[in-house]
């Protein structure tokens, strides 16, 4: 790409060359052996009962949005998170612990909508905060995806018996919860394809996805992202009852 964007005055490739793969005996890629491991709804229910609260959360969201790590952890309180708890605007990455104001393709730049109780563990999670990065270091500063998949997503498939098909080990890449989510809404689900390709931030293959504009109806989208819920359990908040409380009601019993 780098030789091929130097042009002359006339925009004509200063060295133009044309790649023989035959001759190069380039390998075909085989996608049905390739590592592209997917959850199923046993393991993500896992996933959402893991034992550390912030890792929990963003695999509940990653699960439940079909949302990339990256992107998970570039989302910002006050700029991409809607009053309501109820759409993400993604816009943004985290990579290599820095935030980058450009994703993966135009497509990615899209808004989520999550069904109401993902929305409601959302705004518990976020508490009284206002401002900065929703999932952060104890300094505001963004995660390293790198960590979240080694440290603790590996850690808690090995803990849940979970077997790559494709590999045979215990380890999976943020994908699979992308694979979930588009598995789930695909065949489990009556979503239209245009509202989950847009969720999902799929590029559009004919004259007919452009002509979409399902984006725009925000009602229609919410509605659908309740109807089509999320495809596997969240654990049970048990609500936090402070020790006075319970001595008061011991003794009253007493």
């Amino acid at each position: 790409m780098v030789v091929a964007s130097a042009v002359d005055e006339q925009g004509e490739q200063i060295y133009p060359r044309k790649w023989n793969h035959d001759f190069i005996d380039l390998p075909v890629p085989q996608k049905d052996k390739q590592n592209t491991p997917s959850f199923s709804t046993e393991v993500m229910t896992g996933l959402a009962r893991w034992k550390k609260l912030r890792e929990r959360m963003i695999f509940i969201l990653c699960g439940a949005a079909g949302l990339r790590i990256g992107e998970v952890l570039g989302i910002e309180i006050d700029k991409h998170i809607s009053p309501d708890f109820l759409t993400l605007n993604i816009q943004q990455k985290v990579r290599r612990g820095k935030i980058e104001q450009r994703l993966k393709t135009a497509n990615a730049v899209r808004q989520v909508d999550l069904h109401s109780a993902i929305a409601t563990r959302l705004e518990q999670f976020v508490g009284s905060r206002k401002l900065g990065l929703l999932f952060c270091t104890r300094t505001g500063k963004p995660l390293s995806p790198t960590n979240i998949v080694r440290r603790h997503l590996h850690v808690a498939l090995k803990e849940l018996n979970y077997m790559n098909p494709y590999t045979g080990t215990h380890t999976a890449g943020n994908h699979a919860f992308r694979r979930f989510r588009n598995t789930y809404l695909r065949n489990c689900t009556e979503c239209p394809e245009g509202l989950y390709k847009y969720w999902m931030g799929h590029a559009g293959r004919d004259m007919s996805d452009l002509y979409d504009k399902v984006k725009d109806d925000v009602g229609f989208r919410r509605e659908w992202a309740e109807r089509c819920g999320f495809g596997f359990e969240l654990p049970s908040v048990v609500p936090n009852v402070p020790k006075m409380v319970q001595k008061s009601a011991s003794a009253k019993a007493a």
